[in-house]
């Protein structure tokens, strides 16, 4: 994980004597409680990327049709798995969008831990987890995008995962944590989502955060990611592409206080799809897509991701 290593060995002390800059929005920060701070986010979003069920454990998004299919890694079945068992069972597509695995039982599978012959597989929703169908290394799981059902597949064996390269940064620059003006509307705004698969979804917008730059101003729309979860903010600028992943950035902000919204874009983190093929990841609404450069934050993936 060279990029963590290298930017975590930069000198500290130099950028953080940049926080003298107010007349851009800066939030006020003191320089060790941010250095500390920022080095833990950034060993915690590397944790969570390479854990065993992580973003790098991704194998297989695999749509189904209507009806029966049939799931295992032999290439005969209707959902061919990169990893696991020739044959784990048949997944079932209802009309009513219900699906139901019936394990085959040589498979040896378990869902959610247990040895059992079948079941339906919720995909979840908010807090509550999908059924998890586990064999060996490998497990899957259902979920919904746009309007239909897929089986997404991981693997703790995965290459992605075993040869991980590591994160680049931009150098951090407490300038680019801005103290930003929130703008809660009346009544949330429901506005087309696009992911990278040109599926679209309805987002809910609770609100906008407003913030100066150069002398000019900028909003950015927050996506509601469901109760008690912190503001969403799917990103471009005009690094995208160029020194950054050319779909998207996130930010995530913690809930409004006194009207102020913080937006470290040093946070600004890759999503999925910059680490593999198989995520759904959401694309920036126009509104959310700034003409500078936000030179913060994560740099592009140096590794495969497809």
């Amino acid at each position: 994980m060279s990029g963590i290593q290298t930017s975590l060995r930069a000198g500290w002390s130099g950028v953080l004597a940049a926080a003298v800059i107010s007349s851009l929005g800066v939030a006020e920060v003191r320089a060790g409680t941010w250095a500390e701070e920022h080095a833990a986010w950034r060993a915690e979003r590397v944790a969570a990327l390479t854990k065993p069920d992580g973003w790098l454990s991704l194998i297989g998004l695999h749509f189904l049709k209507p009806g029966p299919n049939t799931v295992g890694s032999a290439k005969g079945n209707d959902v061919v798995l990169a990893a696991g068992p020739a044959r784990v069972g048949t997944a079932t597509l209802a009309e009513d969008g219900t699906v139901t695995l019936a394990l085959a039982a040589e498979a040896g599978a378990q869902i959610d831990g247990w040895a059992m012959g079948g079941g339906v597989l919720r995909t979840g929703e908010g807090k509550v987890k999908p059924t998890l169908v586990t064999c060996g290394t490998v497990s899957f799981f259902a979920i919904e995008r746009g309007g239909k059902k897929a089986l997404r597949v991981k693997d703790s064996a995965a290459e992605r995962r075993a040869h991980f390269l590591g994160i680049d940064y931009f150098p951090p620059d407490p300038a680019w944590r801005v103290t930003a003006r929130w703008v809660a509307f009346e009544k949330s705004r429901q506005i087309p989502i696009v992911n990278i698969l040109g599926q679209t979804s309805p987002g809910l917008v609770p609100g906008k955060a407003v913030f100066e730059r150069d002398g000019k101003t900028y909003e950015l729309l927050a996506i509601d990611d469901g109760p008690g979860e912190p503001l969403f903010f799917v990103i471009a600028d005009a690094t995208s592409g160029k020194e950054t992943y050319a779909a998207a950035r996130f930010i995530y902000a913690d809930l409004p206080k006194d009207g102020t919204v913080i937006l470290d874009f040093n946070r600004a983190e890759n999503p999925p799809c910059a680490f593999t093929p198989f995520a759904t990841c959401p694309l920036p609404p126009k509104e959310n897509r700034l003409p500078f450069a936000v030179t913060a934050g994560e740099k592009t993936y140096r590794g495969a991701h497809d």
